[in-house]
């Protein structure tokens, strides 16, 4: 009730432009795009046509069968998927998360929606910044998310034992897969192996594009002892 009465104020003392059509953001709860772009934009319901492994977006309708895009087939984690497509207000969302580390209550809620899909979890584990990144921005993305998924599950939070060795370049859109296996690899190390033996993490990140960063985190998890690793983003990019 309280919402529904200073959002219109707020709106009108503190105007928020939508950071996909510049139009006003009516509600906070809506956070960096106004509720259209946020109906245009493609949140993953379990309808849809995506890899059974990386989750990479093949069509709208799913297919009968389970299928698999094979690019993946090498890769090192177990499953991995996301709130839905990074486009309009999902990637807003994220852009904003880079520069504020806070959740909407719209990502919150859609994160609620995932619950049962965080079970069988034993640990979650933000994949990390360089040093140098991390001084940077402040505060890794990774592990608002992270967070909010342990409020959620009440499992907790490793943000120590898996550590970023070398700076690498921000990855592009455009840069293709092999570029970004390339800028990743030999990347990641385990601090603490004692605390990943025997566990079933989740790595948490905001973005999943070619699956190469995910891949070699869990790549030294599991060379760590770690049992499982299931990845989860909160969009996944369309790969051309």
């Amino acid at each position: 009730m309280l919402a529904a009465v200073t959002d219109p104020l707020l709106s009108l003392i503190y105007p928020q432009k939508c950071n996909v059509c510049h139009d006003n953001v009516e509600r906070r709860f809506d956070g960096a795009a106004c509720a259209k772009c946020w109906s245009e934009t493609r949140i993953f319901t379990g309808a849809e046509m995506l890899c059974g492994k990386c989750g990479a977006y093949f069509g709208e309708k799913r297919a009968p069968v389970d299928v698999f895009c094979r690019k993946c087939d090498d890769y090192f984690f177990d499953k991995a998927f996301a709130l839905g497509i990074y486009e309009k207000a999902l990637a807003a969302a994220i852009i904003s998360l880079k520069t504020s580390p806070h959740l909407s209550a719209r990502i919150s809620r859609l994160l609620q929606t995932c619950s049962t899909d965080f079970e069988n979890i034993d640990l979650i584990i933000p994949i990390p910044l360089s040093k140098e990144r991390r001084l940077e921005r402040g505060f890794n993305q990774a592990e608002i998310v992270a967070q909010k998924i342990a409020a959620i599950t009440n499992k907790p939070v490793d943000a120590h034992s898996l550590e970023r060795q070398l700076h690498t370049h921000i990855h592009r859109l455009g840069m293709d897969q092999k570029a970004r296996e390339l800028s990743v690899r030999n990347a990641f190390s385990v601090t603490r192996p004692k605390l990943i033996i025997g566990k079933n993490i989740l790595l948490v990140d905001d973005v999943l594009t070619s699956g190469a960063t995910a891949s070699f985190c869990a790549k030294v998890l599991k060379k760590s002892g770690a049992s499982k690793v299931t990845v989860f983003t909160l969009a996944r990019a369309v790969m051309r």
